[in-house]
Formats: C-alpha cells, structure tokens, sequence
C-alpha cells in the first residue's frame, strides 16, 4: 500500500496534515483492491492521484478529509492544468477523487461529498496509431530473419511478437501469462485482464511455431530456480518486466522506417483494426480483447473506416 507520509513537502506543517490524510487514504485503497477488484496498477494509481491531491489542500491548511471543499478540489484541477497534464489524465486523476469522496461520504468519514459537483473535462476521442497489415508482417518477418542471432533472448523476443500481434493481450497479461496457461492443442491463452478477470484468447500459427521455438529450448536457458512458472523470463531468469517488452517492441518498430513508433499497447490496437478489417465479428473481437463494454471496442471500427477514406480519396478520381 502507498503510504503518504513519504512525500517531500515544503514545511513541517505540510507534511504533517498529509500524514493526517493516511488513515482514510490506506482503508480507501484496501477498498479498491479487495472490494472493487482493482489491479495494484489501479490502486497504485489511485493513491498517486490521492497524494497529489492531499499535498495540494495541505498547503491551503486543510488537516482532514472533511476539511477539503469544492474550492479545494476545483484548485486542484486547476493546477494540473496550469502544469501541462492532458484532458485525459485529469480526467482520469478527476474520477479517482470522485470514487474517494463517495467511498469516504459512505463510510461515514465525511458528512457530504463535494466531489459530487466536480466537473470531469471531457475528454476528445482520438483515433490510436496501429500499423497497416504490411508493416505488421514486415515487423514479424524482420525479426525472423535474423538468423544469424539464436540467442534466448532473441528467440523470446520473436514469440513475444508474434503473441502480442496475434492476441492482442496487454502487455501487463503478457508478462503474467504462466506456461500453465497456454494450451498447444487448442491454441488459446489463458491471462488475467482488468479487474482480475479472466479470459481465454485464441492465437495462430506462427505464434505458435515461435512460442514452441522459445519453450522447448531459449526458456530452460534462461531459468533460473525462482523463475516459477512465467512464460517469458528476463535476462536474469526472473518474470521479464513490462519495461524491457516496451523498450524491445520500439526498437523492432523504429527499424522498419515508415512506421509509426509505437508501444506493445499499439500492437494491440493495430491487431483489434486488423480483426475487423479482415471482417471479424465485432463481438468476437471485444472478446478477445477483454473490453467491458462494446463502445470500447468499436472504436477501432472508426479507425478502419478512416482508413477507407483515406484510399477513397487517394485512389478515386472523382473524390
């Protein structure tokens, strides 16, 4: 749990009101982890927004929960805006603060929520970045061609690919899958999405001739005896971290020249674009995705379609 009293403020004063924030604030993430059944990076968010919030009316003088307003709140979001952060992320920082002051005013911790009348900015939907279906075979045969580099970590980072590309998963459910998980015979995966729910994802062939490459030989060099049961293991033998799949999936993306730079999360877009555009049932493939509602997912329908305006009006003369 995110404790507060860590935080370096200017003043003793300071540091002692957001020390008195820390009760509420710790039963408050307990909460959301074991009531709400968020993910440690929900919850690691949520206290990081609460931090930012309570060093904020700290400094106004506020010493409890009950003494923070609509003034206090409103200030607070104006300061984010004033520090450069997107809509998005005060949006996101917004909702946090929203969800806090409804649990505390139902606890009984205040007497009335002033985050009911808080102001959410709304937040413009943009289209995500994905590759076109030539850039995503160019990514996965360039790797492959390597012939020349048969190290283990090279045969983990081409099935690490290949999966991502061919399910879609997060990058978070990727360095989370367990060999347990994966069942050869069936093709399908086994990981733990949002809200540790689980969800069966099928993959394709090359996914599998790669996987199979990295298990049946560049894993046991690899393992150490903590690795347990992870699929993909860093360099030392441990679970592979989140960063070192980002920063390789960069690297791969920026060789291919033309294509946009992005992250294992683009991946996973420009798999979702591909299913629909290969004409995939839009149901199927927010199953697959793991996404709670279908507006999520339709989202990628947009993309699809704004691709086929795009070659509309390249390729009709009369556009």
């Amino acid at each position: 749990m995110l404790a507060f009293d860590s935080l370096c403020c200017q003043g003793g004063t300071v540091t002692n009101n957001i020390q008195g924030f820390d009760a509420s604030s710790q039963r408050f993430l307990q909460y959301v982890e074991l009531e709400l059944g968020r993910s440690a990076n929900t919850v690691k968010a949520y206290g990081k927004d609460l931090a930012s919030l309570f060093e904020f009316v700290s400094s106004s003088g506020c010493q409890d929960v009950s003494d923070i307003g609509i003034f206090e709140l409103r200030g607070w979001l104006a300061q984010q805006r004033t520090a450069g952060l997107s809509s998005a992320t005060i949006a996101r920082r917004a909702t946090a603060i929203r969800v806090f002051f409804a649990w505390a005013y139902n606890s009984n911790v205040i007497e009335e929520d002033p985050a009911s009348a808080l102001v959410i900015p709304k937040v413009s939907k943009r289209l995500p970045h994905v590759l076109a279906q030539s850039q995503a075979i160019d990514a996965m045969e360039r790797v492959q061609l390597r012939a020349d580099d048969q190290s283990p970590v090279h045969i983990r980072d081409v099935a690490i690919l290949e999966l991502l590309y061919a399910t879609g998963i997060r990058v978070g459910e990727l360095v989370g899958l367990d060999t347990d998980g994966i069942d050869h015979s069936r093709r399908t995966i086994r990981v733990i999405g949002k809200g540790n729910k689980e969800r069966v994802v099928p993959f394709g062939g090359a996914a599998e001739v790669a996987v199979q490459k990295y298990l049946a030989g560049a894993r046991n060099q690899l393992a150490i005896a903590d690795s347990g049961l992870a699929v993909f293991l860093g360099s030392r033998g441990k679970r592979i971290d989140q960063r070192v799949v980002r920063t390789m999936v960069h690297e791969v993306l920026q060789s291919l020249g033309g294509a946009p730079d992005l992250s294992p999360h683009g991946l996973r877009h420009s798999a979702a674009t591909h299913l629909l555009e290969g004409g995939a049932d839009i149901r199927a493939v927010q199953e697959i995705l793991g996404h709670a509602s279908l507006a999520t997912t339709q989202l990628y329908t947009h993309v699809s379609m704004d691709r086929l305006r795009s070659v509309f009006e390249q390729a009709h003369p009369r556009a």
